[in-house]
């Protein structure tokens, strides 16, 4: 039987791919990469992420600010009444499946474009309401959402506590999931999936969470260009693409001592469920 796979996380409307991209999704369906999924970053990647959607039949866009995208932002409430706006406008698209990536992050970081990048309280309360206002979009539009936490677990489940909805159920992901036990337990009790990217092939934390990860709370996902697997990693065969995908569902199936085969059907299934998408014939 054919395997079937969906990339849920995988940034093709970044420029890295601007000169092959057309290419790169082709190669993708030739690993079995049936769907992919290309989250927006800030408004215009968004922008980007629907018209890679409207252009490509297996693919599907979602639409939302990055919590790293919200730093200096002045008068914080316009500007985000003013891009929420914005992302309302896509979010109707039909090809629009999911809000994301959002959530919050406190990760210092080296290589940004923001001069002066530094986390404080104040870029944590405007993270915090983006957050919050497009969780708000999320449900009122019924889409999906695709959470990104690095380094705010307390803040993160603080926020999902007081704002969950029963509709968010089975409709919520968390990104490259942090091996954290208490994010496990939130999402077997919430059926939120987990992401899983191409450093669980790393070994080490995230391939002992992963294996305590049930298998139908997992989803696959590249994050490319980043998080290049191994072996590919190793011998420096950057960028990452969908078609590593594969990869990533071998090393799980080799942790859990199980097929690859049942890794690719239950996370296409579980993938299809979050994004409430099937898997159309190619033309």
């Amino acid at each position: 039987m054919k395997k079937v796979f969906i990339d849920t996380h995988c940034h093709l409307n970044f420029k890295r791919f601007n000169k092959n991209r057309d290419q790169v999704i082709e190669d993708a369906h030739q690993k079995g990469v049936e769907i992919c999924v290309v989250p927006g970053t800030d408004i215009a990647s968004a922008q980007k992420a629907v018209e890679i959607a409207t252009q490509n039949t297996n693919i599907y866009a979602a639409v939302g600010i990055h919590p790293h995208h919200t730093f200096g932002v002045t008068h914080a409430a316009d500007t985000l009444q003013n891009e929420m706006q914005e992302l309302a406008k896509l979010l109707i698209h039909p090809k629009v499946v999911a809000v994301g990536e959002v959530g919050l992050d406190k990760h210092a970081y080296d290589d940004t474009k923001y001069p002066n990048y530094q986390i404080d309280d104040v870029f944590l309360k405007t993270q915090k309401e983006y957050f919050i206002a497009q969780m708000d979009l999320a449900k009122h539009y019924k889409k999906a959402l695709i959470i990104h936490n690095r380094e705010t677990k307390k803040e993160l489940l603080t926020i999902l506590d007081a704002q969950w909805s029963e509709q968010m159920g089975f409709h919520t992901v968390f990104h490259c999931c942090e091996p954290d036990e208490a994010l496990l337990e939130y999402a077997i009790t919430h059926n939120v999936y987990i992401g899983v990217d191409g450093d669980v092939t790393y070994g080490g934390e995230k391939a002992a969470f992963v294996k305590k990860v049930p298998l139908s709370a997992l989803v696959l996902e590249t994050d490319s260009p980043f998080l290049l697997p191994e072996p590919l990693r190793a011998q420096k065969l950057y960028p990452n693409t969908p078609s590593t995908i594969p990869l990533i569902a071998q090393c799980i199936a080799e942790l859990k001592g199980i097929a690859v085969e049942d890794v690719a059907r239950a996370t296409t299934e579980n993938a299809c469920r979050l994004f409430n998408i099937a898997i159309a014939p190619r033309g």
